[in-house]
């Protein structure tokens, strides 16, 4: 009997089919009223299967709970496996049936999960819970299985990740048109049921598994970007469904700055709160006479724009901007073959052959420009991310890993965000060579690193495992090390790693990361670490590994190692225009003065194969103007970051990008900048 089973366990999984397809919307309900677009707004979503797919649904990455607390109500579960739905690719799209919602959230956010992990080339793993060892009263944080998602978790005109209880939660709300031919007044709009926002609230809990400091807004960029980037995965993954790019390519002639649902985010959204446009529109929108226009960039609009949407739209835009020029350059040959000898295009359609041709050539380069922005992901410093730092993020990571770049996508992402004013800090011009990161390192420290154990045996231990919870327990044994039962700990990564490091002269190992390893480090509101005497704490965020294939071949095994050292601090009034950040001391002057945490840090990528550090992106703690010869160190806190860190979260500036007070803690950050107009307006 025992061998029927594994014989049936093996044909079983040698059947299993790719993926599951499910229906659903591409845009939102609201298309499919439109005679111009209906029937290319129900798609099937081809979902990557899962085998031990319960109720929900409930599977590997999330658990759709259908509560809906403001009527009290349980909805019963859908169950994909049932036989009838499996023959008809899932439920039929519906607004009124509680269980095509599932259906829909869970399409949508599998695949921007896939979306992801194909980029970054590993398993995605949320991010952890704190919690308190009930035996030993020790602080950690516990793997999380599964994202909680509530298509119907709020009456309001919003949804969002909340990071606390590791959840999206949508909301639904009656329409108020501000034109009744837009939308019925009164009638109930489910925000699960657009693929955009679903989208959109998916990839903030995948920033958050990648980086949970980002959901301190410490910088003006920060809440910009979670925003931004965010619409811009949305965005791209309109143009992963072929019927709908052969539909619009052909409406607008191959030209995608012209008006088209393409580039247009959650219609429905915006048309059933009182507006005519999309939730937001970055990249076009009406001019005074009601024609659609493509944005004109200005040099000045990164100084200019503040708020946390004006911010994002700004990425969006760019990066969009780049992928356009990428497209046109990868279409001029088609363009040229369809016009006629005096270089204009003929009237009437295009040729349906053309057409698919040229959406094609759309879909492979919005995958490409996909891939791209979610793999910069790792090349990004921990805290303090700017849009500079963005970019040179996206054009290393891709020159790593892409050696020929014979359509100029980096030249592209260069010029798009020359043009609205954003430059990276620290380098000279604006050639790819040199907006690429490019570390300059002793050979004596690279060799400390081909000697340490802790690479190879890190890449031994996981480079072939391929479950999440095992890959989260195999980091943080090696991270944290192994207990005896009296508390003893031994073979620590974050002890070994830091050893590794400690061997690097002090000076050097504190330009290269930009945090303190000086005894110095006291003066500064550095607190002591617990498990190294007269040594500063230094905590590891996070330990990645990643494998990742180019297309001409290139492999790339890499782990990253993010660092992050915190300094208690105040801000002091010196006069009316001075003020000043000193390390939170029981000095007079300081009672009184509300502390904050300021942060500095470092990501390092260590190339596996060649057992070499190839990057250190850091967010210096000091100020590196003040760290002289080794003998002469006299290091000060770094003013500029400490402020504006301050100031990100405080008073006038924290007004201006939209958060104030209300974004301290990450769930009322998401919340408040989703919250009814802030969220569904330009």
């Amino acid at each position: 009997m025992k061998k029927q089973d594994k014989k049936k366990k093996e044909l079983a999984s040698s059947t299993r089919p790719p993926f599951r397809e499910l229906r659903g919307y591409a845009f939102d309900p609201l298309t499919s009223l439109d005679l111009d677009t209906a029937e290319i707004n129900q798609i099937t979503y081809k979902v990557p299967w899962e085998d031990d797919l319960g109720e929900g649904p409930d599977g590997e990455y999330i658990k759709v709970i259908d509560y809906d607390p403001a009527s009290d109500a349980v909805y019963a579960p859908v169950d994909l496996n049932d036989p009838n739905l499996l023959a008809s690719d899932g439920l039929t799209p519906s607004e009124t049936n509680p269980q095509f919602h599932q259906q829909m959230v869970y399409a949508v956010i599998m695949i921007t999960i896939q979306n992801f992990e194909k980029a970054l080339g590993r398993k995605v793993i949320w991010s952890p819970a704190p919690m308190v060892d009930p035996k030993t009263k020790k602080f950690g944080y516990t793997y999380v299985k599964q994202l909680y998602v509530y298509p119907h978790g709020l009456r309001d005109q919003n949804a969002y990740y909340d990071p606390e209880r590791k959840a999206l939660l949508f909301g639904y709300y009656n329409a108020t048109p501000v034109d009744a031919s837009l939308y019925l007044p009164g009638g109930v709009v489910y925000s699960c049921l657009s693929h955009d926002i679903v989208a959109h609230e998916t990839t903030h809990a995948l920033l958050d598994s990648l980086y949970p400091t980002y959901m301190e807004v410490t910088h003006p960029d920060l809440a910009g970007f979670h925003e931004g980037f965010a619409d811009l995965v949305a965005l791209l993954q309109h143009f992963t469904h072929p019927e709908i790019v052969v539909n619009q390519i052909r409406l607008v002639k191959g030209k995608l700055d012209m008006e088209n649902l393409l580039v247009k985010l959650a219609v429905e959204f915006g048309q059933s709160t009182g507006e005519h446009k999309s939730l937001r529109s970055a990249i076009g929108g009406e001019d005074k006479e009601g024609n659609w226009v493509k944005i004109t960039p200005k040099t000045t609009d990164y100084d200019n724009q503040l708020e946390c949407h004006d911010r994002g739209a700004l990425l969006v835009a760019a990066v969009f901007d780049a992928f356009e020029a990428i497209y046109k350059s990868r279409t001029a040959d088609l363009m040229r073959i369809a016009s006629g000898s005096d270089g204009k295009q003929p009237d009437g359609e295009l040729h349906p052959d053309l057409v698919n041709r040229l959406a094609d050539e759309a879909a492979k380069a919005a995958g490409h420009v996909l891939n791209m922005c979610v793999r910069a992901l790792d090349y990004c410093p921990p805290v303090d991310l700017t849009f500079g730092d963005y970019l040179r993020a996206l054009i290393t990571a891709d020159k790593e890993l892409v050696n020929y770049d014979t359509h100029h996508y980096r030249i592209a992402f260069i010029n798009a965000f020359r043009k609205r004013g954003i430059f990276p800090q620290g380098i000279p011009n604006l050639s790819v060579d040199t907006v690429c990161y490019n570390l300059e390192i002793d050979d004596k420290i690279q060799d400390s690193f081909k000697k340490s154990y802790v690479l190879r045996q890190f890449k031994d231990k996981l480079a072939y495992v391929t479950d999440r919870k095992a890959i989260f327990d195999e980091t943080n044994k090696f991270i944290s090390g192994d207990e005896d039962s009296e508390g003893n700990v031994a073979n620590s990564f974050h002890e070994a790693l830091l050893s590794d490091l400690m061997k690097i002269p002090n000076g050097q190992l504190e330009n290269l990361t930009g945090l303190v390893f000086s005894r110095e480090y006291k003066k500064l509101g550095i607190r002591s670490s617990k498990t190294r005497t007269n040594q500063p704490a230094v905590w590891i965020q996070s330990m990645r590994l990643n494998n990742r294939i180019g297309p001409d071949g290139t492999a790339l095994n890499q782990l990253i190692v993010t660092l992050i050292q915190t300094a208690k601090v105040v801000v002091v009034d010196k006069t009316d225009e001075e003020r000043v950040v000193e390390p939170s001391m029981n000095k007079p002057e300081h009672r009184g003065l509300e502390r904050f945490n300021f942060r500095g840090a470092c990501t390092l990528i260590f190339d596996l194969d060649e057992l070499k550090l190839k990057h250190a992106i850091s967010k210096p703690i000091f100020d590196q103007d003040s760290a002289g010869p080794e003998k002469k160190r006299k290091l000060r806190l770094n003013q500029s970051r400490a402020l504006l860190q301050y100031d990100s979260t405080n008073g006038e500036l924290a007004e201006k990008i939209g958060i104030a007070a209300e974004g301290r803690e990450p769930e009322e950050f998401l919340a408040h900048i989703h919250n009814n107009s802030s969220f569904f307006t330009l």
